[in-house]
């Protein structure tokens, strides 16, 4: 077949962004130097959740897992050099969607681009992060207002721009099965579709452009088979219900159009060279199969489960996309896997079991409402601890983790200071004087203050009516205001959300069976209550600062719920403050925290000098996430007791060990329970 009837290659992109604007800036004009076809922004977690970087909730969190964005100049830095006519961008951004891509519209209309040719995707799905990421700001019904309202804007004024990406990438890292990620995503289109059709906003006949503009955000998992066939599955269903439920004759506007991100949550810090063969595997699940293959596709490095992955080491994920694209010949033949029995036969039972899931979430009032009754994430809990369940038991095999063990010395990791990228702490504080300078100037040309307060005003005034958001939003992206001034002044008006937390509702995944492990600890649990004089052993489960990733805090949580103790877990984005006082209110006997946006290093020793400071010093403190080795023994020196990070699979010993240093804090004899 020659060269020019080959079949075009998926946009090839890189997650990326930290620090600073500028240091983000020169990484995307590296990577597109490199070959990489479009833009993948990675925001960090204050410009994610809507508040400035010298706000009491982001310190440590500034420049950490993505780029602080708090201002029009911000994001004139960000794409300075790089003709966003000419660019497709993804944006990793969800409660704070409509304010950044008002902050790309602007910067495009400075750069003399015409709006209607800009071609990119917001994320905006921020059910999932009620499930999943939590990202959320604001509770379920004004959400939903703000992606309809930018839904509608963007068919009008920006017709090449994908407004929503919903996203089931989070949920099968939360652990979410095939059919859970299938029925939950499309649950979710359809209350956005509902939604849209319903605002009046957008005329009947014009349903087919909105249907044409959704895309998907997808996870591929290691299973191969499975996962392919579940690719398959969506574009059925989805075909299917937008030509059923809103009569989308046009097969074009049908079409499941979907990017990917392979799994990150299936990466391992033990023996992680053996991540580079998953990464692959992965992205052949989602490019294989020419019917059901991604439009985008970015790949993780092969170290992000350590850390911070370098510029050289997302090269070499985006070497991988290119040699699939450039060297093989996959994209010269038609499906390879049209007529098989074996895919047919899985695809159309995923399709049964997602539709059944689906009419199940219809019957409860459909997906907001299955999320407000915390349904949603009990069934993610649950499915999460029962795929824990099967890795520690070994019924799962993860070589390198639980399997094949036996490794030779690393030289990718023989220096783990050097096999990730560290962010500078100071840079925290250069965001925040730059912020500062920022408010301080912008009453000058072509801003001035009084026009900064009239923008909120009149933000204010649209979100207590029925007005489209997004024009009030690109008058306050033009006059200065900050991310932290956007969300505020709309926080005032819809006020916060704090989803629920499915630990409490989660079913028993491990069972305490005679002579098992979990029996075992659960007596260690009983003898020290005893031995302390308390009727239950007291355990707080934490997560300062804004790292919304809770999977590993409710995995812990559930097992040592499990395990005998009374768990306090009160959700996410929580102060060191917080975390203490109810650590004293509660009269815990151990304290868990737990992060992953690297943050740990500044936060974790503000809970032990609170709980210093407030006399609790019998109270040991534990902590877990992706830590550094450095930053770990940085930790234990600075009185944390215990530190555990990915490789520590087996979370019923982790629940032992907080057991024994509870028995240590408090000056009693080690406990040698028989097996």
């Amino acid at each position: 077949m020659s060269e020019r009837q080959k079949d075009r290659p998926w946009l090839m992109r890189t997650y990326a962004g930290h620090s600073t604007a500028e240091a983000s800036n020169a990484l995307y004009r590296r990577n597109l130097a490199k070959g990489q076809t479009g833009l993948s922004v990675a925001f960090d977690l204050p410009t994610q959740t809507g508040y400035d970087a010298d706000h009491v909730l982001a310190r440590g969190e500034v420049g950490r897992v993505g780029v602080p964005i708090a201002h029009l100049g911000d994001m004139r830095k960000l794409f300075q050099d790089i003709p966003l006519e000419r660019t497709n961008t993804s944006m990793t951004i969800n409660a704070t969607a409509m304010w950044l891509l008002a902050l790309y519209q602007v910067v495009a209309e400075e750069q003399g681009a015409d709006i209607s040719r800009l071609q990119g995707t917001t994320q905006n799905d921020i059910v999932k992060e009620y499930l999943s990421r939590g990202t959320h700001v604001f509770p379920p019904g004004p959400s939903l207002r703000l992606t309809t309202d930018m839904i509608a804007y963007t068919v009008s004024h920006l017709p090449k721009w994908n407004p929503i990406n919903i996203c089931s990438y989070h949920l099968q890292e939360a652990g979410a099965t095939p059919v859970q990620e299938i029925a939950y995503a499309m649950s979710t289109a359809i209350a956005v579709l509902d939604a849209v059709r319903d605002s009046g906003q957008v005329p009947r006949e014009r349903m087919g452009d909105v249907v044409g503009r959704i895309s998907f955000f997808v996870n591929a998992g290691v299973r191969f088979v499975e996962e392919m066939c579940k690719m398959r599955a969506f574009g059925r269903i989805w075909d299917d219900v937008t030509r059923e439920r809103y009569g989308i004759e046009n097969p074009k506007h049908r079409r499941f159009r979907y990017g990917v991100q392979v799994n990150s949550l299936g990466l391992t810090e033990a023996q992680p060279e053996n991540n580079v063969q998953r990464i692959v595997l992965e992205m052949l699940g989602v490019t294989l199969s020419k019917d059901a293959r991604a439009r985008a596709v970015q790949l993780p490095a092969w170290n992000e489960a350590l850390g911070l992955p370098r510029p050289w080491d997302q090269q070499w994920s985006l070497r991988i996309q290119q040699v699939l694209a450039y060297e093989s010949d996959l994209l010269e033949y038609d499906d390879i896997f049209e007529g098989s029995k074996v895919i047919e036969t899985k695809v159309e039972e995923l399709v049964a079991d997602a539709l059944g899931e689906m009419r199940r979430i219809e019957e409860m009032g459909g997906v907001l409402a299955a999320v407000e009754s915390g349904y949603l994430k009990s069934q993610l809990v649950a499915a999460h601890a029962e795929r824990r369940a099967r890795i520690e038991s070994g019924e799962e095999k993860i070589v390198g983790v639980n399997a094949f063990e036996t490794t030779e010395p690393n030289p990718l990791t023989a220096d783990l200071d050097t096999a990730i990228q560290t962010v500078d702490p100071a840079v925290e504080e250069r965001v925040v004087a730059a912020l500062r300078e920022w408010r301080e100037t912008r009453w000058q040309p072509p801003f001035n203050h009084p026009r900064c307060s009239s923008a909120l005003e009149r933000l204010k005034e649209a979100a207590r009516g029925t007005d489209n958001l997004m024009e009030a939003t690109l008058e306050c992206a033009r006059c200065g205001v900050t991310t932290g001034e956007w969300a505020g002044a709309l926080r005032e008006v819809f006020g916060e959300f704090r989803a629920p937390t499915g630990v409490s509702s989660a079913p028993v995944a491990v069972t305490a069976a005679e002579g098992s492990a979990l029996a075992r600890v659960r007596r260690a649990v009983e003898l020290t209550a005893r031995d302390l004089g308390v009727g239950k052993l007291r355990f707080l489960v934490g997560k300062p600062g804004l790292d919304g990733h809770s999977n590993g805090a409710e995995q812990i949580a559930v097992r040592a719920r499990d395990a005998g103790f009374e768990v306090v877990y009160q959700g996410i984005r929580l102060t060191p403050e917080q975390i203490v006082d109810a650590a004293l209110a509660e009269d815990v006997h151990a304290v868990g925290l737990s992060v992953l946006s690297g943050s740990h290093a500044r936060l974790v020793p503000d809970v032990l000098q609170r709980l210093r400071v407030a006399g609790a010093t019998e109270i040991p403190v534990i902590a877990g996430g992706i830590i550094p080795s450095s930053d770990a023994e940085a930790l234990r020196a600075a009185g944390v007791a215990a530190v555990f990070t990915p490789k520590d699979f087996d979370i019923t010993g982790i629940i032992g060990r907080i057991v024994a240093e509870i028995r240590y804090a408090n000056q009693l004899d080690p406990l040698e329970v028989p097996a």
